[in-house]
Order: structure tokens, then C-alpha cells, then sequence
């Protein structure tokens, strides 16, 4: 696999080369924290539990649910922390006493707290000072601290806040025994540069783990996530199909996929999952893949141009970087007028007729007058493969794909 995805990558690498090495990361599933505030999604009980032993098969080194909800959503955090995966999971909370007595409650070991620290969010949304806001996650974490709990301090609207008060918070946190911080930028308003800058500079001023978690609301959550993670970020939360508030976060697969091809790092999951989980929780939250999305999208894999139909043939690395069978999906190819005569030449073999040259131009050439668009798709199996490739040995070489 790894000599494939190499070849694929061709000398893209030349150009992608950087001083930031690979390094281990660890990868946080929220789909059943953040993905449930996404627009008409919810999962019933037995759906989270499934979930969450789906993530933890899969390899996620953390799973986040947030049991303050309902009682619904506490009984789910109760029955995943007893079913004993292999996953942390992580009980996200207010910076609230209260708060902390219900994943208590739940036999929480470990907790994700959440307060705001841009001045945005800490006169119109809690009302009140900063000061406050140090006080009350102090408070907090001596809470949490005095029950044996692991915890991670969130700082809600970190891309917004003022940098001093920022770093200031972080290291009042750290002082206060916080096991790790998390940086979001919870609007999605930074650019991948700006996203290094701001990791780097939390980085270099406190020791504990830094997480980042970055939204979509610009369509560059992974570019971010991916700056955070060349930045030093020790864990990087994702949710499948990338679902969330609003537009939602990064995506599963899109993370797990761009760190093995751009960065070689494997994180030593079933990558063979991810077209199945993303199926699965789609279901679940009763929304459509987008057709275009990356990977496990319908359209990932299916090559219609004539010409890109007879470069597949021969070899699927001219328009594939990873084999859609290592992440569960498989490829299809599209007839119709824009199949060209190499395409035309397979058809005819499938149709169990002679795909000699000069009918695959005729063939070619009748679909395209017909203007019917797209005839139909098939998969492209193995053994389709190895029919296909007998085909093409048969076709002129030169003229139209």
C-alpha cells in the first residue's frame, strides 16, 4: 500500500516538501457531541452506543459526548464509559460545578470544559468580565481536580480573542492543573496561516497538550486543522461526514486520509472503515452525502471524460491518489457522449460485441450525436480490469481517449 500511495503521489511531494516533519497526533471524534448540533441531526440511544463502539473499532484515540443534554444523553455516556472501549471518552461540559457532578454521576474519568474568551462572546453572550472568566474556570478545575478527574479546558472563540488575554488564559488554566487546552476557531475565520500563527504562539508559552478544533464556516476546516497539527497540535478533533453546528467541522476521513498521503504518517486505523462509517452515520442522522465530498462521496471515484475513462484503464493512479478500495469505496466509470472510442471499446465488450477499432469510433460517435448525456455507470472491478486491459491492448494506439 505504501509503494501505491508513493506512485500516486508522483512528484507532488517536490512541491509539498516542508521543515515540519511527521509526527504522532492524536484524533478526537466529537460526532456525538458536536455532530449532534448539527441542523435537524439526533441520535437515539442505542444509535450512540453503536456509534461510539463503531469509532472505537475504527481507531479514534477519543470519543466526546456531552451528557449534561438530557437524561437520554446521560444514560448513553453512563452505558459508553462501562462498555469499556479501548477510546477515551470524554464528557464535555460547562466550566460549571454542576455540570462536573453529572459526568460524576456517569462514572466519568475525563471531562472537556468549555468557556468563552474572545471579548465578543464575554460581554454579549455570558455577560461578564474577563476577570470572571479566569475565576470561573479556575473554580472549575479545582472542582474537577478535587474528584480525580482528567480535564481539558476549551477556549471557546480562541481565533477572536485578544492574544495577550488569551495566552493569559492558557497559562492561568495550566497553573490551575488543567491536563490539556483545546483552541478552537469557533466561526471558522482563519486562514491555514493564520491558524500556525496562533497555535504556535499558545505552543511556545505553556507545556500541557494543546488540541485544536476547527470549523468549516469557510470551507477551510482541514487546511486549518492541518496548519494546527504543523503548528505542534497534539490532538485534532474531527466528527464524520464533518458534521456539526452550522456547516460543522473537519471531516474524519478528509483528516485521517490527508495526514497518511501529505504527511506518510499512519495512524494505525481501519481505513478500510471510513466509506461505511461515513454510510452509517448518515443514516443515522438522516442527511444525504454530498455527492462531491472528498473520498466517500458518490462521485469520488467514478472517471467519465473519454479520455480520463482510457487513462484509468491502463492505470487508475492517473486520476486516483489512494485506491478506493482501502478506504471502503470502489470506483465506477460513466458512458455516454463523453466516453470516447477507448470507452466505447469496453462497452462493447461488456455488451458481449467484437470492440474492434473502427466500430469503438463509430460507437463513440453515436453517443455523442445522441446527446443523451450519461448512458450509465459500472463498477470497475478487479476482474472488470483485467477484461478491460485485454480491450485496450486490441485499440489503436494515438486519436481521441
Amino acid at each position: 500500500m505504501e509503494d501505491t500511495l508513493s506512485i500516486a503521489k508522483g512528484f507532488a511531494e517536490y512541491y509539498n516538501k516542508s521543515n515540519h516533519k511527521a509526527r504522532s497526533v492524536k484524533i478526537l471524534d466529537s460526532t456525538l457531541r458536536e455532530g449532534e448540533q448539527g441542523s435537524g441531526i439526533y441520535f437515539t440511544l442505542g444509535q450512540k452506543v453503536q456509534i461510539a463502539w463503531m469509532l472505537d473499532y475504527f481507531g479514534v484515540d477519543a470519543i466526546e459526548i456531552s451528557p449534561i443534554i438530557s437524561k437520554e444523553h446521560e444514560e448513553a455516556t453512563t452505558r459508553i464509559i462501562k462498555a469499556g472501549l479501548k477510546a477515551k471518552i470524554v464528557a464535555h461540559l460547562r466550566a460549571l460545578p454542576s455540570d462536573i457532578d453529572v459526568a460524576l454521576k456517569c462514572d466519568a474519568k475525563c471531562i472537556a470544559m468549555y468557556h468563552s474568551v474572545s471579548d465578543l462572546h464575554l460581554n454579549y453572550k455570558l455577560r461578564v468580565s474577563r476577570e470572571k472568566a479566569l475565576e470561573r474556570m479556575v473554580k472549575a478545575i479545582d472542582y474537577a481536580k478535587a474528584h480525580g478527574l482528567e480535564l481539558r479546558m476549551t477556549m471557546e472563540d480562541a481565533s477572536r480573542a485578544d492574544p495577550a488575554f488569551l495566552l493569559k488564559a492558557c497559562k492561568v488554566v495550566e497553573e490551575a492543573k488543567a491536563d490539556r487546552i483545546s483552541i478552537p476557531d469557533t466561526v471558522g475565520v482563519m486562514k491555514p496561516s493564520g491558524m500556525y500563527n496562533l497555535v504556535k504562539m499558545v505552543k511556545e508559552k505553556i507545556r500541557i497538550p494543546i488540541d485544536v478544533h476547527c470549523h468549516n464556516d469557510l470551507g477551510l476546516a482541514l487546511a486549518n486543522s492541518l496548519a494546527g497539527y504543523e503548528a505542534g497540535a497534539d490532538q485534532i478533533h474531527v466528527t464524520v461526514n464533518g458534521i456539526g453546528e452550522r456547516v460543522g467541522i473537519t471531516s474524519l476521513d478528509e483528516l485521517v486520509m490527508a495526514l497518511k498521503v501529505l504527511y506518510n504518517l499512519d495512524l494505525k486505523v481501519r481505513y478500510e472503515m471510513l466509506k461505511e462509517l461515513s454510510e452509517t452515520i448518515a443514516h443515522y442522522a438522516k442527511i444525504k452525502i454530498q455527492s462531491s465530498k472528498p473520498l466517500v462521496g458518490e462521485n469520488a471515484y467514478k472517471h467519465k471524460a473519454g479520455t480520463h475513462i482510457a487513462a484509468v484503464i491502463r492505470n487508475p493512479q492517473a486520476y486516483e491518489v489512494i485506491p478506493p478500495s482501502f478506504i471502503g469505496n470502489k470506483r465506477k466509470l460513466i458512458f455516454g457522449e463523453l466516453s470516447g472510442k477507448n470507452g466505447a471499446a469496453f462497452l462493447m465488450k461488456i455488451l458481449g460485441l467484437d470492440p474492434n477499432p473502427e466500430l469503438a469510433i463509430k460507437l463513440a460517435k453515436g453517443l455523442k450525436d445522441l446527446r443523451i448525456g450519461d448512458l450509465f455507470e459500472i463498477e470497475f472491478s478487479e476482474d472488470l480490469e483485467r477484461e478491460v486491459l485485454k480491450v485496450d491492448s486490441m485499440i489503436e494506439k494515438g486519436g481521441e481517449g
